[in-house]
């Protein structure tokens, strides 16, 4: 099998995966945002009381409007949850809202992996702006400055998903432990954290493996020309 032939089987897989992990993300989010925890936190309660808890006085807890769009903006300390999850006293909310007071966990706590990923953002910023170029000149069209471009482009998106992955996991490991020390959740409750934080890891495993093959697959274009 030729290493061209290697790289579309592994971008075809990265694919695949990336679909399954979208798919088992939504699924676990929508299941478990049936369930209410025994106490009764929404997602904005229990992400101040862990913020409250950690000592960490600082970070504002905003609700915003875009549908799974949860995130702990590192820059301006605003820990952002999608209405789902705010406003939710589900089982899944409270979960996510866990997850991301871990990342602000991590900042104050200087967490080395979030310190590079927040040094290496603006690099990727720039790096995702260059990819509709990458993709038209490099992989429609066969330019080799746009090949060796995006060579350069997907080595920076790579580098990035990788560093992230270290970051997540984190999160969600002290998401867990918090519910559970806690007792914001119960055992069964834990378990159903457990299922939707460990379908969303998945979904930074799959860039990683998409951004990943993209860079083999330029690589071994250049390398046949």
């Amino acid at each position: 099998m030729s290493p061209t032939s290697i790289t579309w089987l592994l971008i075809i897989g990265a694919t695949v995966i990336a679909i399954i992990a979208q798919i088992r993300v939504s699924s676990a989010f929508k299941r478990f945002s049936r369930v209410r925890t025994l106490r009764g936190l929404t997602g904005a309660e229990v992400a101040t009381l862990i913020l409250r808890d950690a000592g960490i006085g600082d970070v504002q807890v905003r609700r915003t409007e875009s549908w799974l769009g949860d995130h702990y903006d590192p820059s301006k300390k605003v820990l952002c949850l999608s209405p789902g999850v705010y406003d939710s006293e589900s089982v899944a909310a409270v979960g996510i809202a866990a997850h991301e007071c871990g990342h602000a966990i991590q900042h104050k706590n200087a967490y080395w992996p979030l310190q590079v990923r927040m040094t290496v953002v603006p690099v990727t910023m720039i790096a995702s702006q260059l990819l509709p170029f990458v993709v038209i000149g490099g992989f429609w069209f066969g330019i080799m400055g746009f090949i060796t471009l995006g060579i350069f482009v997907y080595a920076a998106l790579t580098a990035f998903q990788l560093i992230t992955l270290p970051v997540e996991f984190d999160a969600s490991r002290r998401a867990k432990q918090i519910l559970r020390e806690s007792g914001v959740v119960v055992a069964d409750e834990a378990e159903g954290v457990s299922k939707v934080l460990n379908a969303a890891a998945w979904t930074y495993v799959a860039a990683f493996l998409s951004a990943l093959t993209h860079l083999l697959h330029l690589l071994a274009i250049r390398n046949r020309n």
